[in-house]
């Protein structure tokens, strides 16, 4: 379907766009304070949190920030307290789920270290997660369901795959990775997918801490035979959604906060510059 009788404009998308950005753009929780690392500004934390911590030797806690630094800490390189760090949060309660996954820990734009998955929203630590948009030759989008055990936004619908960068992973391996894990689609079916770009750097409260996660997106056209195919546990289902039915799900929130933007961004692009998209 032409985006030229698709049942919202331009404007539309804007607007649209406005108000989810600022449901995505949230000050850190009250009372929480700036987390350095080596002196590094590196996260939020708030007082709950912090009384899992606060006993490790590395910490050092004053009224503006609380500071981890393993030089206070004999014989401990930064890797080994933050992994003391999550386990003490995993020990305290705070870290809903266990993943035994490491996330690459970023401040003020350096790598410093790494730390299990599940300890970076009590944290507030910096994520990359990325997702794929997936276009049919038709022009109609597939998406995909969340499995209902998802530990967030369960049952909700998504981009066709999407997930969080792992420590020492390339952006675009992990773009590749999740598209196979997800929608079981090898390298060769994305070879022509666009480069990821960053929609927003999103700052929200979250039941678990505080999100601060670098969101970005790619975007591609499947063969038209292409279907896509769940390996991994995570997608319930998925459906490739002309665009009045697109639209529709959106305006009545059927997807993560991450993927609306995700659309989003990928219609007003193809509105603004169809022909540059492969539409």
């Amino acid at each position: 379907m032409s985006l030229d009788s698709a049942v919202f404009t331009l404007d539309d998308i804007l607007a649209r766009n406005a108000r989810l950005v600022r449901r995505a753009q949230q000050l850190p929780p009250p009372g929480a304070r700036p987390v350095t690392l080596c002196s590094r500004v590196a996260g939020w934390i708030n007082d709950p949190v912090l009384t899992a911590i606060a006993d490790h030797p590395a910490v050092h806690i004053e009224p503006e920030a609380v500071h981890v630094n393993p030089g206070m800490a004999a014989r401990s390189g930064l890797d080994t307290v933050l992994r003391d760090l999550a386990e003490a949060l995993q020990k305290a309660g705070r870290i809903r789920h266990w993943r035994n996954e490491q996330l690459d820990v970023v401040a003020e734009g350096r790598l410093l270290g790494c730390i299990e998955r599940g300890a970076v929203r009590p944290l507030g630590l910096l994520t990359h997660a990325i997702h794929l948009n997936a276009w049919a030759p038709d022009g109609r989008l597939w998406v995909a369901r969340r499995a209902l055990n998802k530990s967030t936004d369960p049952g909700l619908w998504d981009t066709l795959s999407g997930g969080l960068v792992s420590a020492g992973e390339d952006p675009e391996a992990a773009l590749l990775r999740e598209s196979y894990e997800e929608a079981g689609l090898a390298a060769v079916e994305l070879s022509s997918h666009q480069a990821l770009r960053t929609v927003l750097r999103m700052h929200r409260r979250l039941p678990d801490g505080y999100q601060v996660e670098n969101v970005s997106v790619s975007d591609c056209v499947l063969d038209a035979a292409a279907v896509p195919t769940n390996l991994d546990g995570e997608v319930l289902e998925f459906r490739c959604l002309a665009l009045p039915d697109l639209w529709s799900m959106l305006t009545q929130g059927a997807f993560t906060l991450e993927a609306d933007l995700c659309i989003l961004d990928s219609l007003r692009r193809r509105l603004e510059a169809p022909a540059a998209l492969g539409l």
